[in-house]
């Protein structure tokens, strides 16, 4: 269970690492028209990169307390994910009722590049992730 938590994380970063891409490619961390808080995504960012080394070390040492260590990382990696995602969902439904050539030029948020499948991905492994971790840290199923 510990490797496949690091499959789903590594994942999961994966997907965070290219709608970060995305979001500074848009001009997301300059501010304008974001809906994403600067300090929301960069902590968001930092805490599941910690979390995930503190997780890989874990596999290699089996130590119990970097196992809680991850998990108490990942709950406000979570509630970050969700603020970003209740902010992220008004600007998705803007674009998707948005007449056709709206929105092209300047205002337009940075995080209405992502794509769809790419956010519930994202979303759906780092939810496994979570239980995942959760479910290791407790030894349930063995490692």
């Amino acid at each position: 269970m510990d490797i496949a938590a690091l499959v789903t994380w590594v994942i999961t970063a994966l997907g965070g690492f290219y709608m970060l891409g995305t979001w500074l490619s848009h001009g997301g961390a300059r501010g304008g028209g974001s809906h994403l808080p600067v300090p929301v995504i960069f902590g968001h960012f930092a805490l599941a990169a910690i979390g995930l080394v503190v997780w890989i070390i874990y596999v290699v040492a089996d130590t119990e307390a970097l196992a809680w260590t991850a998990f108490i990382l990942l709950v406000p990696v979570a509630l970050l994910g969700f603020v970003m995602l209740t902010r992220w969902i008004p600007v998705h439904r803007a674009q998707i009722t948005a007449p056709a050539g709206a929105g092209a030029g300047q205002g337009v948020p940075a995080e209405r590049h992502f794509p769809v499948a790419v956010v519930l991905a994202h979303g759906l492994f780092a939810v496994v992730t979570v239980v995942l971790v959760l479910l290791s840290a407790l030894s349930v199923g063995g490692s």
